[in-house]
């Protein structure tokens, strides 16, 4: 093995020549550290290194100063007689826009550098993001010389074929240009939705839930225990029960509180056309109500039907068993999350979640899809509001119009949960319990319940349940944004605790639990037949 190479002080001085010489020009700097290399004088990597270094330190300055001198000249009494505050917020917005690009083509425009980097640091465009593309330029730029010098003869660059390197070196802006202005700002997204751990996706966030899971079934001594924490759920609720077998059994024991529903079967298309308007007429249900899967998880095919031609394309895309259900406008929505141990009198509550459902509101001048990614949190998960509303994605809204994001109460639709123990009350809690004992065979899950007044729910009254889930439920107060990674892991540990406890009770009342096998195969089936469900409301 050669020994590791060892910079010499020559080379040490002349690396830092050229990180400060790249201030002042950053081409003649670059053009330098390559003749170095070239004649043997500096490492390559070394004078490669420092003209990236000095280049990009010289873009971050020029930001610095933007942000910090730019600012304050723009409010200045000077400078205030020649800008105004709407021509200022017309430019930020402008640079929001097309800033990435803008950027990109600077580095191959001589002499455009240093105005619009000041300009960026000025309009406020977002410094992780002007340092990712500016040093990825950099390091390009600095290569393409490199490269060009080593690779390129020096016959060429002295003779007329210089022109043949044209479309190269005019095909390497306009592919940078392409990553800033598309794939740029996805990854300036992807880093903002990964420092937030709301947004991570199932393989990044369930791993230490699944690692609770086999434990709590060693401590337990049953990794089905779950299958039977509701016996009288399917699959104790984990995957494939029936919403419709839940929704009538509480229409059965607690009519006032629930929200009506019925099956729509599997059949043909005008069958289940004639089936809807029938049930529609028989229950004095009118447009909007809700079709949903009868099999379904975490808000996917719930559709707010308007129209027949709506109500038809659903039937005819969801050929599964589906559920109408009458809507219940709310506005309110909570998620109640119950659970009692057999042989015991009174349930418990181990978490109430306040849901918000967000909105956009037109200016006048900006397109939905702008209205999206100007939006902090929008923005983190615009595709799934954009595939909601695919029509709406160029329009202009007009000022003042209003467009609700979400209408399913799920987060991964889009929904804003908070922790709503706020609205717990004695009234409330015994209102829930009292439901949930007259319902034989389930002990856990969680209850979605619209409502229209805080204080008529706090009295236990005048709130409609639209949906009970069960084992495979969650606590899903832990996605309120206030609250950490660990204390949501915690909750879903103390969660997942009372669901195995609660399980083992059962299996030693004399209830089986179901096969770990036949549990994948209703997951299976479940993945099979939801890919035909459409984009959530």
């Amino acid at each position: 093995m050669s020994p590791p190479h060892t910079f010499t002080q020559t080379e040490i001085a002349l690396a830092i020549s050229i990180f400060f010489g790249s201030f002042a020009y950053e081409d003649g700097a670059t053009l330098l550290a390559v003749t170095l290399a070239t004649a043997g004088r500096l490492d390559p990597r070394l004078g490669l290194t420092s003209a990236f270094l000095g280049i990009w330190a010289g873009d971050m300055g020029l930001y610095a100063a933007g942000s910090q001198l730019g600012r304050r000249a723009v409010g200045s009494r000077w400078l205030g007689r020649f800008t105004s505050q709407a021509s200022i917020a017309k430019a930020e917005n402008w640079f929001s826009h097309r800033g990435s690009a803008a950027l990109v083509m600077s580095r191959f425009v001589p002499g455009s550098r240093l105005p619009l980097y000041l300009a960026a640091g000025t309009l406020r465009f977002p410094s992780r993001l002007f340092a990712v593309i500016t040093g990825l330029c950099s390091a390009v730029w600095v290569l393409i010389v490199f490269a060009a010098w080593k690779l390129v003869p020096t016959s060429w660059l002295a003779s007329r074929n210089l022109w043949l390197l044209a479309p190269a070196a005019l095909a390497v802006p306009w592919l940078l240009t392409k990553i800033a202005g598309g794939a740029g700002r996805r990854i300036a997204l992807w880093v903002r939705k990964y420092r937030r751990w709301e947004f991570w996706p199932a393989w990044l966030f369930y791993p230490p839930v699944a690692a609770m899971c086999a434990w709590l079934g060693v401590r337990y001594r049953g990794f089905s225990l779950p299958t039977v924490a509701n016996p009288s759920f399917h699959n104790g609720g984990i995957v494939g029960e029936s919403k419709i077998e839940v929704l009538q059994s509480l229409m059965r024991t607690a009519q006032e509180f629930t929200a009506d529903a019925y099956l729509i079967p599997t059949a043909g298309i005008d069958q289940r056309r004639k089936l809807l308007a029938a049930l529609l007429s028989e229950h004095s249900i009118g447009y909007p109500f809700v079709l949903k899967p009868n099999v379904g998880q975490r808000g996917d095919g719930f559709k707010l039907v308007r129209t027949a031609t709506e109500a038809d394309d659903y039937l005819a895309g969801v050929r599964s068993e589906v559920v109408l259900q009458r809507y219940a406008a709310g506005p309110k929505e909570i998620g109640v999350f119950y659970y009692r141990f057999p042989g015991r009198e009174r349930g418990e509550i181990l978490a109430v979640t306040e849901k918000l459902f967000p909105v956009v509101i037109g200016d006048g001048t900006r397109t939905f899809e702008e209205l999206l990614y100007d939006d902090e949190r929008a923005a983190l998960i615009a595709r799934t509001y954009l595939n909601r509303f695919p029509e709406l994605r160029l329009r202009v809204l007009a000022e003042g119009e209003r467009v609700r994001l979400v209408e399913a109460g799920n987060h991964c639709q889009g929904c804003i949960f908070r922790d709503g123990s706020h609205l717990m009350s004695k009234a409330l809690r015994d209102r829930i319990d009292q439901i949930s004992r007259s319902l034989p065979g389930f002990f856990i899950g969680r209850y979605d319940i619209r409502y229209s007044s805080d204080e008529d729910l706090q009295r236990g009254e005048n709130f409609r349940i639209i949906e009970l889930n069960g084992a495979a439920s969650e606590a899903t107060n832990i996605y309120d944004e206030r609250n950490t990674l660990m204390s949501a892991y915690r909750t879903l540990y103390r969660q997942w605790e009372l669901v195995y406890a609660i399980g083992r009770a059962n299996r030693d009342l004399g209830h089986q639990p179901v096969s770990p096998l036949d549990v994948l195969r209703d997951w299976k089936l479940y993945r099979m037949i939801s890919v035909a469900y459409p984009a959530a409301d």
